[in-house]
């Protein structure tokens, strides 16, 4: 089966060898994702919503949508974060309820970054 790839211009995309999204048939797995620009410093739900976003995109520029998606995983950088974060995913979620895993990490790439979060879709 070809592979389809997606590329969303972040920075870490090129240098660290990776991509966006990628589609193999009827699945698509995106990378975790962050808000790049960090545009919402300290504000962990703000940088869900742009994460979502950016996923969204990504998602649609292949052919699928977040109705498609069947797993989320969220990576919070603190236990204070994980309410803010999960009340986005449901928020975004609530009716396609995928599978979903919220889990505190040690840090991210970048020490602005408060929250990623990654997604596998299906379609049919």
């Amino acid at each position: 089966m070809p592979r389809r790839r997606v590329s969303s211009g972040s920075p870490w995309e090129g240098p660290y060898g990776y991509s966006r999204a990628v589609v193999v048939g009827d699945t698509c797995w995106v990378a975790g994702t962050t808000d790049p620009g960090s545009e919402h410093p300290g504000d962990a739900a703000a940088q869900a919503r742009e994460a979502l976003g950016i996923i969204e995109r990504a998602l649609a520029e292949v052919g699928f949508s977040l109705a498609d998606v069947v797993r989320t995983r969220m990576y919070v950088t603190d236990p204070a974060h994980a309410a803010s974060v999960a009340e986005v995913h449901g928020e975004v979620f609530g009716d396609i309820r995928p599978a979903a895993t919220l889990v505190v990490v040690a840090a991210l790439i970048e020490p602005r970054l408060l929250v990623e979060i990654e997604v596998d879709a299906v379609h049919g």
